[in-house]
């Protein structure tokens, strides 16, 4: 089977061309589930019902985030109520919302989610996100052997290490929240797709999805400054995973970015 995972949605931009580009892209690819990372995608930063509902109306199945889920206090009427929307694993059991889910395919094929928020140079720090998804896996391997799991974190290394640390138990481990692709996407060892940071759907001419000259002012200054979200040059970056549906084990990780004017 083959699973799209799409990184970081960027404001309405972003957003617009997953409305316009994916349903090509599902045909192109046949593609059996779709997933993004959304938690940038109502306004460049969070999100809302009519995001996310934009969203799966456009063929996303499920919906990760990080460490800006509740920046929009929408997220909180919802989140209890939509089990395809995901905050990470490692926040304190009391939060609100799902870490982990399992979707049924128009196959019959059941495909597990799991969101865990990295803890090097992030915010806030939360507990340790190995153990977390090990609590995760626990009771998801008894649903199925299919597993994706986003792991939204800064540090290079602690996703490295995650990727390791889970090669074999999880189908995948994509690494998010650069927004910027890298390049070591692969197949571990023991059969887990393994990538860095899949990218962002946003504007490519600009700060991470952001306006140049807002953001430079920022750094020149040093003074705040309203990061608006950028238009030009938006592109789609994601990886396509193909899966042994038998087994769970990755066969191939491949990089997808494609471009688009908004």
């Amino acid at each position: 089977m083959k699973i799209l995972f799409i990184g970081d949605v960027v404001g309405k931009p972003g957003r617009t061309v997953i409305k316009d580009l994916l349903p090509s892209l599902k045909d192109e690819f046949q593609l059996d589930v779709c997933i993004a990372n959304a938690e940038n995608s109502a306004g460049g930063s969070g999100i809302t019902a009519q995001a996310v509902d934009e969203l799966n109306m456009a063929g996303i199945d499920v919906i990760t985030s990080g460490d800006h889920i509740w920046r929009n206090k929408d997220i909180f009427q919802i989140i209890n109520h939509r089990a395809t929307i995901l905050r990470p694993a490692n926040f304190p059991t009391a939060t609100p919302g799902n870490a982990s889910c399992v979707i049924t395919t128009s196959k019959g094929i059941r495909v597990g989610v799991v969101n865990v928020l990295g803890r090097v140079f992030m915010k806030p720090i939360l507990d340790c996100p190995f153990r977390a998804m090990q609590a995760e896996l626990a009771e998801i391997r008894e649903k199925t052997k299919i597993i994706i799991v986003d792991f939204h974190a800064e540090a290079t290394s602690e996703k490295i290490a995650m990727g390791w640390y889970l090669d074999g138990q999880v189908s995948a481990i994509v690494g998010t929240h650069t927004h910027i692709p890298t390049a070591d996407n692969k197949i571990l060892p023991k059969g887990t797709a393994y990538i860095t940071d899949v990218g962002m759907v946003g504007a490519q001419k600009s700060v991470l999805g952001r306006d140049i000259e807002p953001v430079l002012k920022h750094f020149v200054t040093g003074l705040p400054s309203r990061f608006t979200v950028a238009t030009e040059q938006v592109c789609i970056q994601g990886v396509i995973i193909d899966i042994d549906e038998k087994t769970g084990k990755a066969r191939s990780i491949t990089r997808l970015e494609r471009g688009y004017n908004v």
